[in-house]
């Protein structure tokens, strides 16, 4: 009767232990306030903590507790992995998993189940929290939106291929119907080699680093609607607000841990009116802000999305590179980067890669914007498909290329300057 009672004080004691690690999780960082704080979002959401054993689940909101049928207890203190069952896809898993590894965002479909075995599509939108002073990733947030619109694809098991970033390419072969594979990324067999010595990010979904799946086997998968998309990242955003606000009350700065690029510009977006006066300009064209670390592109017109294959998503918080490749010359990048550096102007015919891999001649201008102090705010850059057109007769109209993107320069220009003002900070 003694050891019963001891075994029993003995795990109270440990599970009291665990729920007071839970709890500082998040105290510690952002104040006691900051549940209270996050309980009035209507969002589904789970913050996680990769420095606890396992990575669990250090907070739940109301809104993910419906969706999924458990109760708070039942959640806190549990890795995420229990939402996943025998038809969740391993490659977005390991898709997932990989984020995690490297501490990125990451956005895709995935397949889940509820408490009562019932499955539910959502769009999984993962952001890790960087704490400045700490130097290192305190948090993970996820945040889930149901989706419901499905399309039936066949994926080949056998083929190695598996997903290895957040935005998924799709090329299908055409010469025979029992060959029609969908190719995710490119091969990333690392995933299956032994876990790196981080056990806190490697532990997560290592259950699904064996693939027992033969040959093809027919999936459903479910693509997000734009509007989803768009819920989630404001979501994600308020979240990340929320939580930057709430660590400076404990002095604990916290950002994004690529506060750097594509997350501080979903963090710190320009401003709406700037987007819609930029939205007004016909022209494929991207904004990037030379003050955030790398260079991102912080707007993309619509043109340049149809342009390049790409959503706006993929796009936002990239520096413009990720339209070179292989056969690109380096001589023309450099002239870019070169007259970056001395804030001139510059135009260059330049080979670019679409999403989808194939090439185009790009009449690339680009140009710095200054606001009204007359320092630079951003740089913009004007795109051109001259594909099938000679060098010497670039025309539309009887504009020359030139012409037509010096208008959108300084329609882009006229734009910032009148609705950025004065801005001391750029």
């Amino acid at each position: 009767m003694g050891c019963e009672l001891l075994v029993k004080e003995s795990r109270m004691s440990t599970e009291s232990s665990s729920s007071q690690l839970l709890e500082e999780s998040l105290n510690k960082p952002y104040s006691n306030s900051i549940q209270e704080a996050l309980d009035q979002y209507d969002y589904n959401f789970v913050i996680t903590d990769p420095c606890l054993l396992d990575h669990p689940i250090v907070y739940a909101s109301e809104g993910f507790l419906k969706m999924t049928g458990y109760s708070r207890e039942e959640v806190l203190g549990r890795n995420s992995r229990f939402l996943q069952g025998p038809e969740t896809d391993r490659r977005t898993v390991l898709e997932i998993r990989e984020a995690i590894r490297q501490e990125n965002s990451c956005q895709v479909s995935i397949l889940n189940y509820r408490k009562d075995g019932t499955t539910f599509w959502n769009f999984f939108h993962l952001a890790p929290v960087f704490s400045k002073e700490e130097g290192r990733v305190t948090h993970f947030l996820g945040l889930q939106t149901p989706i419901s619109q499905c399309s039936q694809v066949c994926r080949s098991a056998a083929t190695n291929m598996f997903a290895c970033s957040t935005n998924r390419s799709q090329h299908a072969s055409s010469a025979n119907s029992s060959n029609n594979l969908i190719y995710f990324g490119s091969c990333r067999r690392e995933f299956f080699r032994d876990c790196p010595v981080d056990m806190g990010h490697c532990g997560i979904y290592n259950s699904f680093a064996e693939d027992g799946n033969k040959g093809i086997e027919e999936k459903h998968t479910c693509e997000a609607k734009e509007s989803d998309k768009q819920k989630s990242l404001t979501g994600v955003t308020d979240i990340l607000s929320e939580l930057a606000h709430f660590s400076k009350l404990t002095g604990k700065t916290s950002l994004n841990r690529k506060c750097e690029s594509a997350d501080l510009v979903r963090l710190t977006p320009i401003s709406s009116s700037l987007s819609i006066a930029l939205g007004r300009i016909q022209q494929s064209f991207v904004l990037a802000d030379p003050h955030l670390h790398d260079m991102p592109i912080v707007y993309a017109s619509n043109l340049f999305l149809q342009l390049t294959g790409y959503s706006r998503d993929e796009v936002l918080g990239k520096n413009c590179r990720f339209l070179q490749g292989q056969n690109t010359n380096q001589g023309d990048i450099t002239k870019i980067q070169k007259s970056i550096e001395v804030e001139q102007s510059c135009t260059v015919r330049i080979l670019n890669y679409r999403k989808d891999g194939s090439s185009f001649w790009n009449h690339l201008h680009t140009a710095p914007i200054r606001n009204a102090s007359g320092k630079v705010a951003f740089y913009v850059g004007v795109q051109l498909d001259v594909t099938d057109i000679e060098e010497d007769k670039q025309t539309d109209n009887g504009m020359t290329s030139n012409m037509k993107q010096l208008g959108a320069v300084g329609a882009v220009r006229v734009a910032v300057r009148s609705l950025l003002g004065v801005e001391p900070s750029r």
